[in-house]
């Protein structure tokens, strides 16, 4: 059973993340005329959709949005179950010469980022890719780091971040959770 040992992020907090975020990407990107934005399924894709939305309310631009599963693309597939749940991926845009922001919501040892920087590289040739991601919390086992982060938070291997959105779980946060079993 998991409890919650400490929270990393309110409601406004991941509100404040995301704004500051992207405004990040704007600055960056000198505007958002080749960018799309493309959420990592699960809690990647309401972060997707909500950067989009603050990125239209300051820029007065609609981004592309896509969904990426990647299932199939993952080095521990074997290991995580024998009838893996594959999603549908939709990009109903064209990547090509494209600056593309993965979006996901925790970044840790960065094989998740890996899978997606693969199964985007299947799907044609972007410009660039960035990362976005809502919680760093360290403890990498590849070379791998977000261009934009909402909290950095220092954590041990047997803790656990968890991201709760309204859009899958009915409320906002981001907690420090811990197994009591």
């Amino acid at each position: 059973m998991l409890e919650e040992k400490a929270l990393i992020l309110d409601a406004d907090g991941i509100r404040r993340a995301l704004t500051r975020i992207a405004h990040e990407i704007i600055e960056r990107n000198k505007g958002v005329d080749d960018v799309a934005l493309i959420g990592i399924r699960r809690r990647g894709v309401p972060l997707a959709e909500r950067l989009a939305r603050r990125i239209g309310e300051i820029e007065g631009k609609n981004v592309p949005i896509g969904i990426l599963d990647i299932t199939l693309y993952r080095d521990d597939l074997t290991t995580v179950t024998h009838q893996p749940v594959i999603h549908k991926t939709e990009i109903p845009f064209d990547i090509d010469n494209k600056t593309i922001v993965l979006i996901d919501d925790v970044l840790f040892t960065g094989r998740t980022v890996r899978a997606a920087l693969d199964a985007i590289i299947d799907l044609g040739r972007p410009q660039g890719i960035q990362l976005a991601v809502l919680v760093d919390r360290g403890h990498r086992e590849l070379p791998i780091r977000a261009d934009y982060v909402g909290k950095n938070v220092p954590t041990s291997r047997k803790e656990i971040v968890s991201v709760y959105l309204t859009e899958l779980d009915q409320k906002d946060k981001a907690v420090i959770e811990v197994d009591t079993a």
